[in-house]
């Protein structure tokens, strides 16, 4: 592994594995399916955390760093210095071990959002709205500003919902960190002018449910982040297509550790691919 640009940091946590779990701009698929079935590995609800959850007693942050954890399918739990807990796709089925501060949720399937939040969340920040209205998120909080900008899904009858999904955009520790949800199409210009300069991108892979892999090498081009960080992949097959096709574009880096310590210093000069564990 390289050191050159982050610091790895091992997590004492409980690592849930993988979920298996329809863009609106993009060719429909012809008979939608479930997005999670059984039959999928690796299947989180059927699997026991590896490790007690001690995850949270780790070492105290710097001011310009950012504690960033992959749980699973498209749930990650990103802490701030001021230790605020973030946990993105927010559901039943894949939960961070700790009680987060804010969740954000998008709209696309069941593994991405809960109806029945815990009461003890601060912020159920939705990335959705009713009748199709974009949602408009703009929540700041201790050292913690999430804001996010609308995008539409595939229906399950093939047609369009629009604003179904949300890239929240996390600001801490002079980080903008993206999440794109269950992005369906390639952004547009005004879509790229409000989400704004990145420095980290979570990213779909799956190639199917979400948006195409040559529309998603688009997207990530389109942003230009320096540091980008797979999820929502299925099995080692799915990860493996996706790694064998960036590879042309930019260097891969696989961690052996769910959990990566980032700052500002520590982002890579050019674009680069970290692989965090959490299936």
């Amino acid at each position: 592994m390289s050191g050159t640009f982050l610091k790895v940091v091992a997590v004492v946590g409980a690592l849930m594995g993988a979920v298996s779990a329809a863009g609106a701009q993009g060719a429909a698929p012809a008979q939608p399916k479930p997005e999670m079935t059984e039959s999928c590995p690796g299947l989180i609800a059927t699997r026991s955390p590896l490790f007690l959850p001690a995850s949270m007693r780790l070492a105290a942050l710097e001011r310009d760093q950012v504690r960033v954890s992959y749980i699973g399918h498209s749930t990650f739990l990103v802490e701030s210095p001021q230790l605020v807990r973030i946990a993105t796709d927010y559901n039943d089925y894949v939960r961070p071990p700790v009680l987060p501060d804010i969740v954000t949720m998008n709209h696309a399937h069941s593994t991405h959002y809960t109806n029945s939040p815990d009461p003890g969340i601060k912020y159920v920040l939705r990335g959705w709205a009713e009748d199709q209205k974009p949602a408009r998120v703009d929540v700041s909080y201790k050292d913690v500003r999430v804001r996010n900008v609308p995008t539409n899904i595939r229906s399950y009858d093939g047609g369009t919902e629009r604003h179904g999904n949300s890239i929240f955009v996390f600001e801490v520790a002079s980080l903008c960190i993206a999440h794109l949800g269950h992005l369906h199409h390639t952004l547009t210009q005004q879509q790229l002018n409000e989400i704004g300069r990145v420095d980290v991108v979570f990213v779909p892979v799956d190639g199917s449910y979400t948006l195409d892999l040559e529309g998603m090498i688009e997207v990530l081009k389109s942003l230009k982040a320096p540091l980008l960080i797979p999820m929502h992949y299925f099995s080692a097959y799915t990860l493996d297509r996706f790694l064998s096709r960036v590879r042309q574009e930019w260097d891969v880096e696989v961690a052996e550790v769910p959990s990566v310590v980032v700052s500002k210093g520590s982002l890579p000069t050019k674009p680069k691919i970290l692989v965090l564990p959490g299936r």
